[in-house]
């Protein structure tokens, strides 16, 4: 009989933020699973550490940070095929996700692999964007507004022309494209209404109105722009 795959969320990175059910799930699991930077560290783990069993079982899956698609997906295919031989043997597996497996997860690569053959069951965590609007103290949204989520690498146009046709917007994955998206902001003469939030929930974290973001921004930071006054009250 075939394992289960758990697809565990452990929220952004403070690991009191996981939910009782993840932290219950990777104490107990025999296997587990996490993506890692290529030569680096994985910070899926990281955040988990205190709760791998120390005889367990792991499989890390290096994941190059590249533009091109290819060199990813091969290592998820490398990846789902490990896994997919615990599960065969019998073993659940436990893969690790910072942040929510199905908000920008990493994990929807390995279920979309994996999910016609095994049983799956999907652990939710706590979003970057809960998170951030949480430690910046700012509401996202209220009674019909509506919540735009845009990811970092847009290109300009699109970037201008997604916020101008927003009332409340998230802007992700920042990192490298800070720059552009700072000067769409200034553009459009929001930057006032603007919050930069990087490594929330971390002990490095960094809350600062846009205007005051420093100029390099990691991967792990966002933008809040709130395009109402008080669009909470």
């Amino acid at each position: 009989m075939n394992g289960t795959l758990y697809g565990i969320g452990l929220g952004p990175g403070d690991p009191e933020l996981m939910t009782l059910k993840a932290a219950r799930l990777i104490a107990a699991a025999k296997v587990v699973a996490y993506p890692a930077l290529e030569r680096g560290d994985s910070f899926a783990r990281s955040i988990a550490a205190d709760l791998i069993a120390e005889d367990a079982d792991e499989i890390r899956i290096p994941v190059p940070m590249s533009v091109e698609r290819a060199p990813a997906q091969a290592a998820y295919d490398a990846g789902a095929a490990q896994i997919a031989e615990r599960l065969e043997a019998g073993n659940d597996v436990v893969v690790l996700c910072e942040g929510d497996p199905f908000f920008y997860g990493s994990f929807m690569y390995l279920f979309a692999r994996l999910s016609d053959r095994f049983d799956c069951e999907i652990i939710p965590g706590v979003t970057s964007i809960t998170t951030v609007a949480a430690r910046a103290q700012k509401p996202l949204v209220a009674r019909n507004e509506r919540l735009t989520v845009l990811p970092g690498p847009l290109d300009e146009a699109e970037l201008r022309s997604r916020i101008e046709g927003a009332e409340s917007v998230a802007i992700m994955k920042v990192g490298r494209h800070l720059p552009k998206i700072r000067g769409v902001i200034e553009d459009l003469g929001l930057t006032a209404k603007a919050t930069y939030v990087e490594r929330a929930s971390l002990p490095e974290e960094v809350v600062l109105p846009l205007s005051e973001a420093p100029e390099k921004a990691p991967y792990f930071s966002m933008i809040l722009l709130a395009k109402g006054t008080d669009p909470w009250l």
